[in-house]
């Protein structure tokens, strides 16, 4: 017969008194726990001297719930694409919002709107047009990049074709220079 290198534990054959000592330890642990709780987590900067130098609109406006220069009749106008950066240069993020009609069939037309907050209130306030929606053009994509807005946009080449299926494609991009967006656009239109 062949002896094994590891001799028997003692303790091999757990036993009642085992279980209920782990159960014990277990609900001390779990009841000491729920005591000592460490102190609640903030993200705010504590109040001194130095957050005087953080300006105070650090968050984008929200453009929800804003008075866009739509006519909608009975539908009401919601924000379908929304890009968030600083445009002017002034350390505080405007937001540009793609707003149109909720309309059940076709397809509504875009406005393109930028949003600043307004200092005396901190709500968001329309400073800029960029794409009027008379103008008929749907923005499939919108964003801020290096101070300006650059969007994709869908037109149409023609009155014949119709309003559901845009045909041309551009992309234009607005860049805030001495007061005032200046829109540049690529190369040219592309059929899609």
């Amino acid at each position: 017969m062949q002896q094994s290198a590891v001799p028997e534990l003692a303790h091999t054959h757990t036993r009642p008194i085992h279980w209920l000592a782990t159960a014990t330890a277990l609900a001390g642990v779990v009841a000491l726990s729920s005591v000592l709780q460490p102190n609640s987590a903030t993200a705010a900067q504590p109040a001194g001297p130095e957050a005087k130098n953080v300006p105070a609109a650090t968050t984008p406006p929200d453009p929800t719930g804003v008075d866009y220069p739509l006519e909608c009749g009975p539908v009401k106008a919601i924000v379908v694409k929304k890009a968030t950066g600083d445009l002017d240069g002034d350390g505080s993020p405007e937001t540009v919002a793609v707003v149109h009609c909720d309309s059940p069939m076709g397809t509504p037309p875009d406005g393109l709107y930028v949003l600043t907050r307004a200092t005396e209130t901190a709500a968001p306030r329309l400073v800029a047009t960029l794409i009027n929606p008379k103008d008929g053009i749907t923005v499939s994509d919108v964003a801020v990049r290096d101070g300006a807005v650059v969007t994709d946009l869908l037109g149409y080449s023609s009155i014949d074709v119709p309003r559901c299926c845009p045909d041309v494609k551009n992309s234009a991009k607005w860049q805030w220079k001495n007061g005032a967006f200046v829109r540049s656009t690529s190369a040219g239109a592309h059929s899609v």
